[in-house]
């Protein structure tokens, strides 16, 4: 006998209807030329929903969706009636930037079903995510390990309330702040999204969860970013601010296509990680010295080099803040401003044609003592950024070589004359950043118990010149053995390893030459400040991080 399942044909019918429904208005979103979304895969901005009142978004067929300082996003299911038009004439009478897309009535109305919640929600600050909650100020203030995150978003991951996609990326956001990470990694696998901190410079797995919620959480995190909701095979970049406790921390946001669905990695721009005094760096005592009496020139150039995430920018800062004065005027051209300092005039370059050439060009023109230009780039960046350095500018940049050395081909692949290199360019300093050992569960370890590692720091120490700058002890390093206070890595925080050349007669004549980095890592040797394998190498018997932490950001010529 066949049993006849009503309330699964039910169900069939109803998603064949919505299946038909969605694909008539993505077929009217290219009639009108609106791009089309789907409200039910898209956490919707309650505080948005306030400036159509629910009796009128009902009658109009329409509801707000997001908003992004005045840019307001809507979703009509007819953009032809004249209720639509009236209401987006009034908006745009407030000084509104409405923006239209098409949805469905199904779809709408599920943004009808929060207006019920608005009365329990609070209006938060366009473009910025809010965290206030007592429950997510708890995780930044109190959650100091990784296994506490991971247990409150596994928890956070299964709530099943209409709030959850809001909560899940606020707990993320709140989780990564709460153990200093720098970056948030969110990775599409084919069956499941993994969720990555970077810690102390490490990535580090925190969670594994499903598709379904993280196309919910992605939708919310391009609208907080003002990316756009419908272009899913093109990267895109924004940014958004989050408010914890008295401070602002902005994130910028990248989104990337993949194999299986859209990655993001969230940049955690935190003014605390960035203020740090240049005393505290880790710049070695002989370097330090150099630096300061030539930030305290009135003229030239002092170049940092790196790749990407080497704390390049934390060493600028510092250098500002041990320059400034008020009688002097500083000004910066940064992307993006990470870090406001005061009585310093920041400018942040944009995509509309503010960038470091056009920021360099209007800076000199306002007359400064000092000038910040976040990175060389291009030729005639070089060209101004050496110029300023000749004519009674002190100038500060940085440049992406992998030494102190490459600088100076660099600077002459960018076209500048290689004679005034030498005249305006005072410092080339090359850093990376190395984990520093736990003080809590560090060990103390003879060096003979690893011959290897013995060869490697005895070679080292031999090639030091200046022989005052090799600490007392030589026959002892420590290893991180891992403890809650460290998440069991072993390791908590950073310090930068260094190197410099300054100008002299020998960099001057082998400059003349189109050198090689070879070349101008002889002519420099006399000057006797530590490369950054020696640098490492003094850090590592000073128990301050250790050889396996070296070898991973700096190479050990053997």
């Amino acid at each position: 006998m066949v049993q006849f399942d009503e309330d699964k044909q039910v169900r069939k019918i109803d998603q064949l209807h919505h299946k038909e429904e969605e694909e008539l208005v993505q077929y009217l979103s290219d009639k009108y030329n609106l791009p089309y979304v789907d409200l039910s895969s898209v956490a919707v901005n309650t505080d948005a929903l306030r400036y159509i009142e629910e009796q009128q978004a009902r009658t109009a067929k329409m509801a707000v969706f997001n908003i992004i300082n005045k840019k307001l996003s809507i979703a009509v299911r007819d953009p032809s009636l004249p209720a639509v038009n009236e209401i987006i004439g009034e908006l745009k009478q407030k000084g509104m930037e409405p923006e239209l897309y098409m949805a469905s009535t199904g779809s709408l109305e599920k943004a009808w079903n929060l207006y019920k919640d608005l009365s329990f929600a609070s209006e938060t600050k366009s473009g910025s995510l809010q965290i206030q909650s007592e429950e997510i100020e708890a995780i930044v203030s109190q959650a100091k390990d990784l296994p506490t995150i991971i247990s409150i978003l596994t928890n956070t991951v299964s709530l099943k309330k209409s709030y959850r996609v809001s909560r899940i990326l606020e707990t993320i956001i709140a989780g990564a702040l709460a153990v200093g990470a720098s970056d948030i990694h969110i990775e599409p696998e084919e069956t499941y999204i993994r969720l990555r901190y970077r810690l102390d410079g490490v990535l580090q797995e925190v969670l594994r969860f499903d598709t379904d919620t993280y196309n919910l959480v992605l939708s919310r995190l391009k609208l907080l970013s003002g990316l756009k909701l419908n272009i899913k095979k093109q990267s895109q970049d924004g940014r958004f601010s989050v408010h914890v406790g008295q401070s602002d921390i902005e994130l910028r946001v990248s989104v990337l296509p993949g194999a299986y669905n859209e990655s993001v990695v969230m940049r955690i721009l935190d003014p605390k990680s960035i203020s740090v005094p240049l005393e505290s760096l880790g710049i070695p005592p002989k370097l330090l010295d150099i630096l300061l009496k030539e930030i305290d020139k009135p003229n030239g150039m002092i170049l940092t080099t790196g790749p990407t995430g080497s704390g390049k920018t934390t060493t600028l800062y510092a250098f500002l803040k041990k320059s400034y004065n008020p009688g002097v005027k500083i000004i910066t051209i940064e992307d993006p401003v990470e870090y406001h300092l005061p009585g310093i005039t920041q400018t942040q370059v944009n995509d509309k044609g503010y960038n470091f050439l056009e920021g360099l060009r209007a800076a000199v023109r306002q007359d400064p003592d000092i000038i910040m230009v976040g990175e060389i780039r291009d030729d005639e960046t070089a060209d101004i950024a050496i110029n300023s350095a000749l004519t009674g500018h002190l100038v500060f940049s940085t440049l992406h070589t992998n030494s102190a050395a490459g600088a100076f081909p660099r600077l002459i692949d960018l076209h500048v004359n290689p004679k005034i290199i030498t005249s305006a360019l005072t410092v080339a300093m090359a850093q990376r950043l190395v984990r520093r050992l736990c003080p809590f569960c560090k060990k103390e370890v003879p060096i003979d118990s690893d011959p290897i590692a013995k060869h490697e720091i005895e070679k080292t120490l031999s090639e030091i010149v200046d022989r005052s700058q090799i600490p007392e002890n030589t026959t002892k390093m420590w290893q991180g053995v891992g403890c809650p206070k460290c998440n069991n890595t072993g390791y908590k925080g950073r310090i930068g390893v260094y190197e410099a050349i300054m100008i002299d007669q020998k960099i001057e004549d082998a400059v003349e030459a189109n050198p090689s980095e070879r070349e101008i890592v002889a002519a420099s040797k006399d000057q006797g400040i530590m490369n950054m394998q020696q640098d490492g190498i003094v850090k590592i018997l000073q128990g301050v991080t250790d050889l396996a932490e070296l070898k991973r950001v700096v190479e050990i010529v053997e």
